[in-house]
């Protein structure tokens, strides 16, 4: 993987997504009357489902219309990889302006791992498009009552990145609270931000991702995060400094039912929690690994970050999944910090910690026993 001048190169990339009516479309107006926000391409389902308040003033061609506020804005009909390729060819060729970000909407009840996988798999997208970040609205009034009833939110929030928490200002602070507390519950990492209108700072919605483009260099810790999972892994000390911005502390890795809540709720199916190795791990053993849990299990793996500390390699390397999807792994240029232990943030449906960590090791020890055997 490229560091520096070429990550820098590749086009940020936010998705924004959220269940039906929880404020994606006022968002993205709020987003895009700010000035930084001029070298913007933004790609739609279809106009006719939103109603973005900026005049079209030029229509470029059947699908790309320039928006007063200078950004580009595309209506993908069904295919993501053609739409990007197609706007990213335009700015090329000199047919529309360019711009160093692009901003996806997802419907309403889409299911966002299908865009990742999109963005972490197509050869062309990942040379020349970069994920900065998934941003998932969620109502402040309704929020609840979704994740109660309806599995896409669920899924919505637990992938993001950054979640807002739409509507505020007519919900009440118990409600604000107990939706919070919630959300924290299934995305620890992820930071929470109460929003009226769409009106957020767009630099808290961005750089989430691994690349620092302040910087031009690998920021680990602030992707990983996993200084927020707090004591939830026994195989790992945390430090307890680093603490959520709402100070929120559950722990949710143990019976699914024990909440004291409806066992029905979706979001009741899902797990949040880091694992930590401190003996270094064999890539193939990893690799083995990998491939077992996403053939069998990759529908409930629905998000995974690490950095592994591989048996002889000084460097380390990151890896990052959405599914059954693994991104390319990159070996980094070093660690960030004095600690060299491997660590997986997980973010699971249906699969608690003890059986990932079980066999990961299993699969590690024997990786290890092979190689330290005898020749008789």
């Amino acid at each position: 993987m490229a560091i520096g001048d070429e990550q820098n190169e590749r086009i940020a990339t936010t998705v924004i997504t959220g269940f039906l009516g929880s404020g994606k479309t006022t968002l993205l107006n709020a987003l895009l009357s700010h000035p930084g926000m001029s070298n913007t391409a933004v790609l739609i389902n279809e106009f006719g489902e939103i109603g973005l308040d900026h005049l079209l003033v030029h229509q470029i061609s059947e699908d790309v219309v320039l928006l007063n506020s200078g950004c580009i804005c595309c209506s993908v009909r069904g295919d993501l990889i053609s739409g990007l390729r197609d706007l990213f060819l335009k700015r090329v060729r000199g047919e529309v302006a360019a711009f160093d970000r692009v901003i996806i909407e997802t419907t309403g009840l889409a299911d966002p791992a299908p865009i990742l996988h999109t963005l972490m798999t197509d050869p062309l997208l990942t040379n020349k498009f970069r994920l900065d970040s998934v941003v998932s609205t969620v109502d402040g009034v309704y929020g609840n009552s979704q994740l109660d009833t309806h599995a896409e939110s669920v899924k919505q929030a637990a992938v993001a990145d950054r979640i807002l928490i739409t509507k505020a200002d007519l919900a009440s602070e118990d409600v604000l609270q107990a939706l919070e507390t919630r959300l924290h519950s299934l995305n620890p990492a992820a930071p929470l931000y109460r929003v009226h209108m769409g009106d957020i700072d767009p630099d808290k919605l961005f750089n989430a991702g691994l690349y620092n483009p302040e910087t031009k260099s690998l920021d680990v810790q602030k992707w990983l995060r996993d200084e927020a999972y707090g004591d939830n892994d026994n195989s790992a000390s945390h430090d307890d400094s680093h603490e959520h911005e709402h100070e929120h502390h559950h722990d949710h890795t143990h019976d699914e039912h024990s909440h004291g809540h409806d066992v029905n709720r979706h979001d009741d199916h899902i797990a949040s929690f880091c694992l930590t190795f401190d003996e270094p791990l064999h890539w193939d053993a990893f690799v083995t690994w990998a491939e077992i849990f996403t053939q069998m299990r990759g529908e409930n793996l629905l998000r995974i970050k690490g950095v592994l500390n591989i048996a002889g390699e000084d460097k380390p390397v990151a890896i990052h999944a959405v599914q059954h999807i693994f991104h390319a792994p990159a070996t980094l240029p070093s660690w960030p910090s004095d600690d060299h232990r491997s660590k997986l943030v997980f973010i699971t449906r249906d699969l608690g910690p003890d059986v990932i960590r079980q066999s990961l090791l299993q699969l590690n020890a024997a990786a290890t026993e092979t190689r330290i055997k005898p020749v008789v």
